[in-house]
């Protein structure tokens, strides 16, 4: 052994023997002696040695027998650790279970002895452990501690056991209006991480009859509407009608943002925004949500207020700052949308000094395509496309992202052609591409390939059965042209059996029934998606049923509403021509 390590046990050794007695003095300028004798101080430094040296059986030993000479919690705990480095379950629990004896009134104690049961996968036994831990929280923590209990149990396999004794620990709090809600979330979460969905919800609806505003029963519901678990949304919504957390119900409002539940998660960042408008997260989420739907001013609005929140949240300011090189991620999305919403402005300055504000390598690719964005709406496309195959690839799916912006931008700008090459050459390489084939097929479309983008389509269906897209495209594009109007039916039936909830599917499936004549079922439809989603298109399309209704008025402000949403809409535009004369 070196000096070094004979060194190092020595000053363990000495830290050991200032808290060897039972009772822990209070720190004073007095000088105190160790209890220690000579014969006990040599043992603790041949144990510490040894375990040094690699022998955990002797380190043990010798500490165990030193422990209960001395009567010591830290030279018991030493006991415990040195068993615990060894990966000697058993011994590391004797250990702490003979500190427990001679120190039962110590919570630390009883901390190790619950944890290595669990560990070890003894839960049974970790029952009256778990009780004394809880019977030691005091009462104004007893929540809060209850609430960490399914960490305990996050490693043991036997979820369901967990369960069952995590239940009999909380016997006294299920029904207590105090702490019964956080007991009732610790028992859902681990019946859902058990597998037991309709045990876990019905924990939540318990918990949540002693307290519907429970901030621990919202959270166990959110995590069953992850699971996608039936009545779990029914208790969110119960919550959120109160005075929630900001975390909760921007927790629910990006779970409504994921299922493409735009309006509803709208109006859930707007009453974050409202009640806690300094929550930088809550104006980044509006802002990306109003940028979809077009809002284009308000969205600028929302992001500038989370940039200047954030920026004050890491301590910068002004514009572009150096420290904007390594922004975060939500600066990153903020930055871009910017750009792009002054693109739409035609403030081609403001663009260009939005994106330089992102200097992360990280980024560069999507810094590159917006910039090839902005190059082509000032006329230089070639350039355009240029720099997009000139940006280095640094992730395996750069080269994707390059392609797919090198054929939006061509559509953008109805080079279809082109598009249609880029496209029929990157599907040589790649032939079972459901995605390349669809966009394939769309352009096929544009270019009144009319046979070939159908065969596409039915080549993206037979590899991806719930490619929904593919359906819905191939319904609306023999219900345009008036054709096969039974099968364009039964395609976007298909389609919104992916997908119940998407306006533009439901869009489509109004355009057949109007193709079939049914124009009152088509109005009921349409107005349906174009509640659901207001969208020029769909504008388009609700105008037509009403002008064929002769209600030439609603039409035209129809028309209109979607002349606001979006003046370049090809369909409204069309359709306002032909109709309008």
């Amino acid at each position: 052994m070196t000096s070094l390590q004979r060194l190092s046990a020595l000053l363990l050794l000495m830290a050991l023997a200032g808290g060897a007695t039972a009772a822990e003095p209070e720190p004073s300028d007095t000088v105190s002696n160790s209890a220690l004798g000579s014969e006990l101080f040599y043992q603790l430094l041949v144990g510490e040695l040894s375990a040094q040296s690699g022998d955990s059986a002797s380190a043990y030993a010798l500490m165990m027998d030193a422990a209960r000479k001395a009567n010591s919690e830290r030279l018991y705990q030493r006991s415990v650790e040195l068993a615990l480095t060894a990966r000697s379950g058993d011994s590391a629990l004797a250990a702490a279970q003979a500190w427990s004896r001679a120190f039962p009134d110590s919570s630390n104690a009883n901390r190790y002895v619950l944890q290595i049961l669990i560990g070890l996968n003894r839960l049974t036994d970790a029952l009256e452990p778990l009780k004394r831990e809880l019977a030691s929280t005091p009462a104004n923590e007893r929540s809060a501690a209850i609430s960490l209990l399914p960490r305990y149990f996050a490693s043991t396999a036997d979820k369901k056991l967990a369960a069952n004794v995590v239940e009999q620990a909380l016997a006294a709090d299920l029904g207590s209006k105090t702490t019964g809600p956080a007991a009732w979330a610790a028992l859902g979460a681990l019946r859902l991480a058990g597998g037991d969905g309709a045990a876990a919800v019905q924990a939540a609806r318990r918990g949540a009859a002693l307290n519907a505003r429970s901030d621990d029963i919202a959270a166990l519901a959110l995590a069953l509407m992850d699971s996608q678990i039936s009545g779990a949304e029914d208790l969110v919504q119960s919550y959120m009608a109160g005075t929630p957390r900001a975390e909760l119900r921007m927790a629910y409002a990006r779970r409504l943002a994921a299922a493409a539940r735009l309006t509803e998660a709208y109006v859930q960042a707007v009453a974050v925004t409202s009640s806690s408008p300094d929550n930088a997260d809550g104006w980044l989420l509006r802002g990306s949500l109003e940028f979809q739907d077009k809002k284009f001013s308000a969205s600028e609005t929302s992001l500038k207020k989370y940039v200047e929140l954030a920026k004050a949240m890491s301590g910068t300011t002004g514009n572009a700052d150096a420290d904007d090189a390594q922004a975060p991620r939500g600066l990153v999305q903020a930055y871009l949308l910017l750009s792009q919403i002054a693109e739409q402005d035609k403030r081609i300055d403001d663009a260009q000094a939005w994106l330089s504000r992102i200097d992360n390598p990280q980024d560069m690719m999507r810094v590159q395509i917006r910039r090839a964005a902005l190059l082509a709406r000032q006329g230089k496309l070639d350039d355009a496309r240029n720099l997009l195959r000139a940006t280095p690839e640094t992730k395996p799916e750069d080269a994707r992202l390059k392609q797919s912006a090198e054929v939006q931008l061509l559509r953008d700008f109805k080079q279809f052609d082109k598009a249609y090459e880029v496209l029929a050459k990157a599907i040589e390489a790649n032939p079972a591409d459901a995605d390349l084939l669809y966009d394939l097929a769309m352009v096929a479309d544009k270019l009144d390939k009319t046979s070939e983008m159908e065969g596409l389509l039915r080549q993206v269906i037979a590899l991806k059965p719930d490619y929904h897209h593919a359906y819905n495209a191939l319904g609306y594009s023999l219900a345009d042209r008036g054709l096969r109007l039974p099968e364009a039916r039964q395609l976007i039936t298909k389609a919104l059996e992916f997908a119940p909830d998407d306006p533009y599917i439901q869009d489509s499936l109004g355009w057949v029934e109007f193709r079939s004549g049914n124009l009152a079922e088509a109005l009921r439809i349409l107005r349906d998606a174009y509640l659901a989603k207001p969208d020029a298109e769909i504008a388009a399309h609700l105008g037509e049923v009403l002008w064929a209704m002769n209600r030439r008025d609603e039409a035209k402000t129809t028309w209109n509403e979607g002349l606001g949403l979006n003046p370049d809409n090809e369909t409204l535009q069309e359709t306002m021509r032909r109709l309008v004369k």
